[in-house]
Formats: structure tokens, C-alpha cells, sequence
């Protein structure tokens, strides 16, 4: 029978992230550390802070997919494709977010399957999410500095390559996701019980330091490298055309990047060291070890915010998804008092071939 590493020790002093990443940093040589009180700190904040987020979360993705799927009949452009995925991805990610708020509160009272399942969708749709701004840069890029190219392709020619795009996006997560799959248990401790990953037994933690360097690589070295990349071009082309909302349009290119850098650049920052301290470990001092883990719970609730809130970053800060919200809004409400009335064509939200310096957002 195949040993496996357990995440927590016999003796009840570690404890856990709520997305299923186990800190095993209590029990090193014989060293023991009583972390009660980063389960404590947790259970304070946590469980508010999701049930907030639910809400207001489902709300903002919700009506993203309302938008795309009343005002457009179809899907016109690539980014439209990609960003009812990611609200697609994120409405998800909100649905695991009160078992978390339980488990935080309460320990985790569910079945072991579940265990497996929630982990599994919560890493899922974290991957898909980011994976899904990648495409979005990748496009905007084509659609602003690849102008000629943009307009060779027909627009079912691109639709089927976002289409394509976001089968693999969906595939690499779960791929991505199958640790949790492969290593979610529900482990009973005197105090309750809880879901976490329990890893495979090796002297260097190598499948932890696996795990870990795959999410910090997909989750964010690899967005924030093609982000950079695509934006950098982006921002220089923008910079030559003469046009009075080009700086309009470099507000909204820094502050996709700015909160995508400061929301998950702590967490990942986090991760490395966490897989530097799983190969060797260099932090022996209890207290140490305590505000290490209390950081990584306030970084990791700041990383999935950012998640949660994608819609308020990259859809309502366009010029034209609210106006597309608020008529929506209003052939309802004339719909409701005066009955039904056809209301007059017009663009995509992202048009492809609307290649302004306003993003096309």
C-alpha cells in the first residue's frame, strides 16, 4: 500500500488553507508548533468575508451573462466568447465559496466526495479564470496592433478559434486540477474535521513543491508574462496614434494590470516560499511559523476577490457594457409597463473590428 504524506501532524498542532493547501511547516525534525490560533484568525474573517463576496459576486457574473446572452443573440467577437467563459468560470468558483465559509467556521461537515469535487471546481474555474485573461490580452493585442490580420480572418473564423481556445482553457484547468482530485481528504481532528490535500510520501516534498510551482507557473507567471507582453505592445501603439482617447484607454490597460499584479502577486510570492520552506526547511521559530501562515490565509482571500470581482474590472469599467446594461434595463422595465417594443440593432460590446484606443471595452 502506497504511504502518503500527510499535511497535518498526529499531534493536532498545524493547520490548513481553505482551498485544500495544507502548511505542514508545524512538524520539522521533532519541532512542533501549536497553530491553533491561525485556525482561529481564520474562522474570524473567512466565513464573512466569502458569505460578501457571494453575493455580490453571482450578482456582477450573473448580468454579465444576461448581457451576452439577451442584447447579443450570438456570439460576435472572440473576446465576447472569452468573457462569458470567465463569468461562466467564476459563477462557479462563487458556488464553492459557502463550503469554504463552513469549513472555516464550522470544519468540514460534507462527504469525502465532496471534499474532492469542491476542491477540484474551486481550482478549476481559479485556473480557467486566469487562463481566460491570458486569451483576452492575446486578442485584444490582435484586434488593436494585428489590425490587418484581425480584419482578414471572418468573424466565423474567429469565433471557432475562440471557441477552440476556451475548450483547451477548460481542459488545462481540469488538468491542472487533478491534485486535487488525487489528494483531497477529509482528515478528523478533537476539534472537528477538515479538507485537505494529503500528498504522497517523499523525502523532498516533491510532489508538493509540483503542485505548487504548476499553480504559481499557470496561475501566474504564465498571465502575467503574456499580459505584459500584449499590453506593453498595446500601450506603445496607442502612444503613436493621435486620437483623444488614447489616455482614456491607458487608465484601463494600467488598471487591469495593477490589480491583476497587486491581487495575486502576495499570493504567489506566498507559494514560492512555501515550496522553498516544503524542500527545505529554513523557518523553525513557532511565531514565525504562525505569521507566515496568517499572511497566506489574508493573500490567498485577496487573490480569489480578484476572481469574484473580474466582471467590476474588465466589463463595467466599458463604455459601452453599461450602456448595453442600462438598455437592457430599460426594455425591461418598458416592456413591463408599456409591453414589448423591438429595440434597434447596433455593434457588439468588443467588436473585433472596432480597433479604437478605448480597448474596445
Amino acid at each position: 500500500m502506497t504511504d502518503v504524506y500527510d499535511t497535518t501532524d498526529a499531534s493536532d498542532t498545524t493547520d490548513y488553507y481553505s482551498d485544500g493547501f495544507t502548511s505542514d511547516l508545524g512538524d520539522m525534525d521533532g519541532f512542533m508548533c501549536n497553530k491553533d490560533w491561525v485556525r482561529e484568525f481564520r474562522g474570524y474573517y473567512e466565513p464573512l468575508l466569502y458569505w460578501m463576496i457571494f453575493p455580490l459576486g453571482m450578482v456582477g457574473n450573473l448580468l454579465v451573462v444576461w448581457i451576452y446572452t439577451t442584447v447579443h443573440n450570438r456570439m460576435k467577437t472572440m473576446t465576447d466568447m472569452y468573457l462569458l467563459n470567465l463569468a461562466v468560470a467564476d459563477l462557479l468558483f462563487l458556488v464553492t465559496l459557502p463550503f469554504w465559509a463552513i469549513d472555516a467556521q464550522s470544519g468540514w461537515i460534507f462527504p469525502e466526495g465532496l471534499c474532492k469535487v469542491v476542491s477540484a471546481l474551486y481550482k478549476i474555474n481559479f485556473f480557467a479564470s486566469m487562463l481566460l485573461l491570458t486569451c483576452i490580452s492575446v486578442d485584444r493585442y490582435v484586434a488593436i496592433v494585428r489590425v490587418t490580420e484581425a480584419h482578414n480572418q471572418s468573424k466565423r473564423t474567429r469565433l471557432l478559434q475562440s471557441k477552440l481556445a476556451c475548450l483547451a482553457v477548460w481542459l488545462a484547468s481540469f488538468i491542472l486540477a487533478m491534485p486535487e482530485l488525487i489528494f483531497a481528504e477529509v482528515k478528523t481532528k478533537t476539534w472537528g474535521s477538515f479538507c485537505t490535500l494529503v500528498y504522497w510520501h517523499d523525502d523532498q516534498n516533491r510532489t508538493k513543491v509540483l503542485v505548487l510551482s504548476l499553480q504559481i507557473c499557470m496561475g501566474f507567471c504564465l498571465p502575467l508574462l503574456v499580459m505584459a507582453c500584449c499590453y506593453s505592445v498595446i500601450i506603445q501603439k496607442l502612444l503613436q496614434a493621435r486620437s483623444f482617447e488614447k489616455h482614456k484607454a491607458l487608465r484601463v490597460i494600467f488598471a487591469v494590470v495593477a490589480v491583476f499584479i497587486l491581487s495575486q502577486l502576495p499570493y504567489n510570492a506566498h507559494l514560492v516560499v512555501e515550496a522553498g520552506q516544503a524542500t527545505n526547511a529554513s523557518m523553525t521559530d513557532c511565531n514565525q511559523l504562525i505569521n507566515f501562515d496568517v499572511i497566506g490565509q489574508v493573500v490567498k482571500s485577496l487573490a480569489y476577490i480578484h476572481c469574484c470581482l473580474n466582471p467590476f474590472v474588465y466589463a463595467f469599467i466599458g463604455v459601452r457594457f453599461r450602456k448595453d446594461l442600462l438598455k437592457l434595463l430599460h426594455k425591461v422595465t418598458c416592456r413591463t409597463l408599456m409591453g414589448p417594443k423591438v429595440p434597434p440593432k447596433r455593434p457588439s460590446v468588443m467588436s473585433d473590428t472596432d480597433t479604437t484606443p478605448a480597448l474596445s471595452l
